[in-house]
């Protein structure tokens, strides 16, 4: 099927549903792409001994992975890592999640500094990069289990939105002004 992007609403209802701007207004991989967020589709039935998988891991120097189970039954403190994860945010090393089972959103700030909904399903590998203000959810199945890969020792500092002043935030703004 592919990835699903859209604008997104203005609406504060439950962050779970798609929002969806009316009318609907797509969003391409190309136009993702312009924005530094990368994508591929995988075979997540086959993730631990998937070759190309192995070789996006080799080719971008992904060494330390995990996986995490997000659900209330499976999650220490669920609604409250949902809150913290819906926060706006950035993070000073990109990040990448595969979604191996389940559904979730990633929203990304465009150049505009509104917001785009990514829809991420099962097979879905997504790179967030470093400085790109951005927030996750579970979408209304509340469920998903994403691997979670680093380059290096993981990090898990998230700085919440207004982070402009970190050098890693400007890098992006002033490599977005190039595109």
């Amino acid at each position: 099927m592919g990835l699903e992007a859209w604008y997104m609403d203005g609406s504060e209802e439950d962050q779970r549903r798609p929002h969806r701007l009316e009318p609907h207004q797509p969003v391409s991989l190309e136009q993702l792409k312009e924005l530094g967020v990368f994508y591929w589709q995988l075979n997540a039935d086959i993730y631990e001994s998937d070759p190309e998988l192995q070789q996006i891991r080799k080719d971008r120097g992904y060494s330390y992975m995990d996986i995490i189970t997000i659900h209330k039954d499976t999650l220490p403190n669920y609604e409250e890592k949902l809150k913290m994860f819906f926060e706006e945010h950035l993070h000073l090393d990109d990040e990448i999640r595969y979604i191996l089972d389940g559904q979730a959103y990633f929203d990304v700030r465009d150049k505009e500094d509104r917001w785009i909904r990514i829809a991420m399903r099962k097979g879905d590998l997504i790179t967030l990069p470093a400085g790109i203000y951005h927030r996750f959810t579970l979408d209304e199945m509340n469920y998903t289990k994403a691997m979670r890969l680093f380059v290096g020792e993981p990090v898990w500092k998230a700085y919440n939105r207004p982070a402009d002043d970190f050098e890693i935030r400007q890098q992006y703004v002033a490599s977005m002004q190039g595109s």
